[in-house]
């Protein structure tokens, strides 16, 4: 039986605990009429008791079995006798596993080679087995757990309080997966960064100024990866272009909108400014490639710039600013929003006009609001990759000219990444490297921009 199966069947027999469990608890009720009892759970407690206990343990076992199970496929494919055929471990045979394992799921209907097609029948045998035993022990571990949870049913058996217990455990154990996530994803960037560092000194990586992966020196890598030129091209496209876009139209949309809109008019344009958010960041990337990039070098010629690139940092960080138009304007909206009225009012009842009031009282009383979304918008734009990769240069230069070409760390990891380069390579190593870089810039860009805006919101509550 398939995965989507199995919990289906034990969502029913949760279903079927939860109505029976449900029924035996209201017919304690019934019995027990004209005499004084209490109670200490409606009869729904006791239902879901039994559902949670029904449901819950299955549930565990087939995500832990998901992740296990395939190793086990594996290996019994391999004490087949057609895998004695296999190539040594290598790329080559990671390969024909995987055709062998789609093919044998019915996924893939052809095979590039011939050892693939022969052991599919071994991959369809073996997921099979392992199929009816996961679903053996799951059906034995829902009627294992409703039984015992049936069993407890009784007048005087608490089961809000353990039903409470439950679901603040699951809570937990969901508050937990985030966490584990985030430090699974920084010890992996910690591993893998501290391998490309015992390759590559990091002052070679930090203050180097060339950057070509492409042709890497054995004797010393270091000398072809320094990363200088990427992280002023991250600055450059992300927090100088984009910031002088989305600044601007994004402060000025939030003055309109706070201070001169009418009601009615806020109402349907602020859903309209807050879709741009919503927009994937590949939509803006065709429109950077095939719209404003040859735009912007159009302009370039027609103005006598020579050398003028296609693929100009103009142009990624213009599109790029408009797609953080709504963080910034979304933060300084509700930090002038956020100014006490009595500031306003005394301000105009002086004898100040309204733009003197915005410049004078309001924008700056709301300033350390404005500008945490200002750093939490440019952690949002230094870690964009979709709009850089299709419109930026994968060229690492430093350059002032906006109409010239260069690149960014999150273009540079996606080409590091991609293609058959070795894994163990300082080419591919230095991805990760630079993943962690971004990751401790992003992060105190954000605890900065956070501390800030705690801080004001702090001073009008």
């Amino acid at each position: 039986m398939s995965g989507i199966g199995i919990i289906l069947v034990v969502i029913g027999l949760a279903l079927i605990g939860w109505l029976t469990a449900r029924a035996r608890a209201g017919g304690f009720r019934t019995a027990g009429a004209g005499t004084v009892q209490r109670f200490s759970s409606l009869p729904g407690h006791h239902g879901w008791y039994v559902a949670l206990w029904t449901l819950v343990p299955p549930l565990a076992f087939l995500a832990i079995w998901s992740l296990v199970s395939p190793a086990m496929v594996t290996e019994t494919v391999l004490t087949s006798p057609v895998a004695i055929r296999l190539p040594p471990p290598g790329f080559d045979r990671a390969s024909i596993l995987s055709e062998a394992r789609e093919l044998g799921a019915g996924r893939a209907y052809g095979a590039f080679n011939e050892l693939s097609r022969l052991l599919a029948p071994a991959y369809a045998a073996a997921q099979s087995r392992y199929d009816w035993i996961a679903t053996g022990l799951s059906l034995l571990l829902a009627f294992a757990g409703g039984a015992f949870a049936f069993t407890r049913v009784r007048p005087g058996f608490g089961a809000r309080t353990k039903v409470e217990r439950i679901v603040m455990g699951l809570l937990l154990a969901a508050s937990l997966i985030a966490i584990l996530t985030t430090i699974g994803i920084v010890a992996s960037l910690l591993y893998e960064a501290g391998r490309f560092f015992r390759i590559v000194p990091v002052t070679d990586f930090l203050f180097g100024t060339h950057w070509s992966p492409q042709v890497i020196d054995g004797r010393d890598p270091g000398a072809s990866l320094g990363a200088v030129p990427l992280f002023w091209g991250t600055f450059f496209i992300g927090a100088v272009i984009a910031m002088a876009v989305a600044i601007p139209f994004g402060l000025m949309s939030a003055v309109y909108l706070t201070q001169y809109a009418a009601p009615r008019t806020r109402r349907w344009m602020k859903p309209i400014l807050e879709v741009l958010a919503g927009v994937p960041t590949v939509v803006y990337g065709y429109f950077a490639a095939l719209t404003v990039a040859p735009a912007v070098r159009d302009l370039a010629v027609s103005i006598g710039i020579g050398g003028a690139s296609s693929e100009s940092a103009l142009a990624a960080g213009a599109v790029m600013g408009v797609m953080i138009i709504p963080f910034v304007s979304s933060m300084a909206d509700d930090s002038l929003a956020a100014v006490p009225g009595a500031m306003r009012d005394g301000s105009l009842a002086m004898g100040a006009t309204s733009s003197e009031t915005i410049r004078k009282v309001l924008l700056p009383a709301a300033l350390p609001g404005v500008v945490g979304g200002v750093l939490l918008a440019i952690s949002r734009a230094i870690g964009e990759t979709m709009i850089v990769v299709m419109a930026a240069s994968g060229v690492a230069t430093l350059t002032a000219n906006p109409f010239a070409s260069t690149t960014t760390v999150t273009r540079q990891i996606v080409d590091l990444l991609t293609g058959e380069a070795e894994f163990d390579s300082p080419k591919t190593l230095a991805a990760f490297a630079l993943g962690l870089t971004l990751f401790i810039v992003t992060l105190l860009l954000n605890i900065v921009a956070l501390h800030v805006v705690k801080r004001y919101r702090e001073a009008y509550e």
